[in-house]
């Protein structure tokens, strides 16, 4: 089967359109006019001027893409354009702006009018009112299916073996409605009730006329009656706890109703000739307003890969290998937007500039550096807010714990090395720590530090239970304070428990050893990788007090070496974090069952060691937020787990994920673990170091000035560059005492030139 662009008969000539949104509407269209014999039906079991919401927000790349596709649908949308640049964040009384921005938006009905008339003037067959045949049945008979038939697609929900869907809903209720007036700008809005935060999304549609969404958690949402009131009385009662906003006008509904978002992941999006589309494939979060552009821009992607591939199995692998991975980086920001207003409770308490970069930036697509870009003198006074000296980026204002001032906020974050023999960190630690101490970040951290023999994870890993080790500690910790004045080295402490008497990273990452194995201790006597790994035996009192005296041991040396911070290891399903998590902690004596009952025994180690380390030195912890795994450790544990430890005396929780049970499902992306560091901080007002996929310096100084973290901790990054903080000071042109140079090193502060920088400019253009 080939593309009928080229006019072989063979192509997908007759074709069903089941579904009349915007995709389904463009994705005809644009068939019907790059292959005008096409016969091309679109089934719509609505009118056409049934419509679910108001306006539609599009983007110049969106834009773009019509305009090269399709001209005609592109000039008729360009004279309905509402555009605006600002975006306004009220907070509790206090309004900030924010420009730059650039949007474009349309009323949806407007949008479907235009792409009505196109497709009738094109020729394709509209059936309005009318429900389309099932998916199979056109199958049979068509060329091609296109199913376009949105968030319930029932296309999808009748092949769901074939297309593997997977629908989540999540915690808020919401509501569109509209406002008989244009909003002068994207408007975020807070209400703080009675019964809860309440959040009003708004923004023009036409010179009259304005969307209006009101967001709240679902429990909010039923405090306040709007489970049981009838929809009049809803939309007054939204109109009036946000009559400021509208100047006191009423709020008007299309047959609205209160919705849970439902986010939409499919394994495959094509099933023989039947390929799904828009919110049929996938859906994000409206609060980026990524619905309706996603679903145009499927389109434009279909039509082009059946232009261009040679069949229809071709273009519809394509189309799909094209389109998901824009896709699945568009639903991981519009799932960070989404948690964060589900958690808005959490930042209530924000000045009200960082809560208005916070809000700005919650998607991790907008970030600092492009902010400034946007609208330098609102970035300023965040910056201002936040305590920034003039001239200083985030990541270089100091932070104080306890006696030690950190002159930035990069930390260097520990990284298991495998390299030490019987314990004893060599030449390699030497260069490997010192180089990292003289790059520049503010706090280096040791790979974990095993408290004895049987704590090792491998053979090559280091330990502080012999003088030997101690004193190779102490000539690396004596390098950095000498060489790189100013930074300070950290040591983690740990125990590996069921994970330990494995082989190197690079032999076999957590596979037994060939020989030699060592006895394995845990909280209960489960293994690891079942079949694979060890049993280890579950610590009895004696067990529980030898380890608790080794960790104490360790503490005492690490003392002696001049370690500037200690940081005890519980996460990583490590001997302590396997105390932790209910699917590690099956005992039911005082140690298990209850969250209460398994932090006990970490706590009593962290107790002993922070009573031993000198009161005048920080004391942190690492926790695995989440297991990533049903019937683990959740973000809610994960916050009570730090509120034990802070008020047992840590003074920042280092915030990881996972790596507990081999099973783990984790949501990887860029900054991927943040959200749970920023949950911990902002529901307990304790500070955190946040680390996981943290790449750039921009994403740091977007994470400290949207108060997410208060340290970043970056592990690849400095594997790659040792001196990835000093870069990143000169990258911003900044010379400052947050980041100075060794002075052997200060001849390379500077970038260094690349190719000719001589040759004359061009003055004239002739012809």
């Amino acid at each position: 089967m080939t593309a009928s662009g080229t006019g072989d008969p063979a192509g997908p000539h007759r074709i069903a359109v089941i579904g009349g949104g915007p995709g389904g509407l463009y994705a005809a269209a644009l068939l019907k006019r790059l292959g005008p014999e096409r016969e091309i039906t679109l089934w719509e079991r609505n009118a056409p001027d049934d419509t679910f919401g108001f306006g539609v927000v599009l983007s110049d790349e969106t834009l773009g893409g019509i305009e090269h596709a399709d001209p005609t649908v592109h000039r008729a949308l360009q004279k309905e354009f509402v555009r605006w640049d600002d975006i306004d964040i009220v907070h509790r009384g206090h309004t900030q702006t924010s420009g730059g921005h650039g949007f474009a938006a349309l009323g949806r009905r407007r949008l479907l009018e235009i792409l009505h008339e196109r497709c009738a003037s094109l020729g394709v067959r509209l059936r309005f009112r009318t429900q389309a045949p099932p998916a199979a049945e056109l199958a049979a008979s068509h060329d091609l299916v296109i199913a376009a038939d949105g968030v319930h697609s029932a296309t999808r929900e009748a092949h769901a073996d074939s297309f593997g869907p997977r629908v989540s809903d999540h915690r808020c209720r919401y509501i569109w409605l509209a406002a008989d007036f244009a909003l002068d700008a994207f408007r975020f809005e807070t209400a703080e009730t009675a019964y809860g935060v309440m959040q009003l999304h708004g923004y023009p549609f036409s010179p009259d006329a304005s969307t209006v969404i009101v967001e709240m958690r679902e429990e909010v949402w039923r405090a306040a009656g709007f489970d049981t009131c009838e929809p009049a009385e809803s939309i007054r009662h939204c109109a009036a706890v946000f009559d400021a906003a509208l100047g006191g006008r009423p709020l008007r509904s299309n047959n609205s109703s209160w919705l849970t978002f439902s986010t939409v992941v499919n394994a495959r999006w094509s099933h023989g000739n039947t390929v799904l589309i828009g919110d049929a494939a996938h859906t994000a979060h409206f609060s980026i307003g990524s619905g309706t552009k996603l679903a145009v821009e499927d389109a434009l992607a279909l039509a082009a890969c059946i232009e261009e591939q040679p069949g229809l199995p071709e273009a519809l692998a394509a189309y799909e290998s094209e389109r998901r991975p824009v896709v699945e980086s568009t639903q991981r920001a519009a799932a960070a937007s989404l948690r964060w207003f589900e958690e808005l409770g959490t930042y209530i308490d924000q000045p009200p500039r960082q809560f208005a970069f916070n809000l700005l930036t919650r998607s991790r697509r907008v970030t600092h550096d492009n902010l400034r870009l946007r609208d330098s003198s609102f970035t300023a006074a965040v910056e201002e807010e936040f305590g920034c000296p003039p001239g200083t980026p985030p990541m270089f204002t100091p932070l104080r714990l306890r006696g030690l001032e950190l002159r930035n906020r990069v930390v260097v974050s520990p990284m298991d090395m495998y390299s030490a023999t019987d314990g004893v960190p060599g030449d390699f630690h030497l260069v490997h720590l010192g180089a990292r101490a003289l790059g520049g970040a503010g706090l280096v951290m040791t790979e974990m530090v095993c408290v004895s023999p049987e704590g090792r994870i491998t053979p090559g890993c280091t330990g502080l239970y012999t003088e030997q080790q101690a004193a190779a500690w102490n000539r690396i910790t004596d390098f950095v304070h000498t060489a790189s004045p100013g930074t300070a080295i950290g040591v983690q402490l740990g125990h590996s428990g069921r994970k330990g008497s494995t082989k190197l990273m690079w032999d076999g990452i957590d596979q037994p050893l060939d020989a030699g194995n060592w006895p394995l201790a845990a909280a209960s006597p489960i293994p690891y990788a079942p079949g694979v790994s060890q049993v280890p035996h579950a610590l009895d009192r004696g067990g529980l007090d030898a380890v608790r005296g080794q960790f104490a041991d360790a503490a005492r040396r690490a003392d002696a070496c001049g370690f500037d911070l200690l940081e005890l290891h519980c996460a990583h399903g490590y001997l302590l974090s396997g105390f932790l998590s209910p699917l590690t902690n099956r005992r039911t004596d005082r140690y298990g069952g209850s969250l209460e009952n398994r932090l006990r025994f970490p706590l009593e180690v962290f107790d002993t060691v922070r009573e031993l380390w000198p009161q005048d030195r920080p004391m942190t912890v690492r926790i695995s937020a989440t297991d990533w795994a049903e019937g683990g450790t959740t973000a809610e544990d994960a916050v009570e787990i730090a509120r034990a430890f802070v008020a047992h005396g840590a003074d920042a929780i280092d915030v990881s994920t996972g790596q507990v049970v081999p099973g783990e499902r984790p949501e990887f992306g860029r900054s991927y673990q943040t959200p749970y560091a920023d949950r911990i901080r902002n529901t307990l007002c304790v500070p955190v170091i946040a680390v996981g996929a943290i790449s750039s310096w921009d994403d740091v100084n977007s994470l400290l000035l949207a108060g997410r973290a208060d340290l970043c901790a970056l592990a690849r990054p400095h594997l790659y560059d040792p001196h990835w903080t000093l870069h990143a000071a000169a990258e911003q042109g900044y010379p400052g005492p947050g980041a100075p140079w060794p002075l052997p090193y200060r001849a390379g502060s500077r970038t260094p030139p690349a190719g000719r920088t001589d040759a004359p400019k061009p003055r004239l253009t002739l012809g």
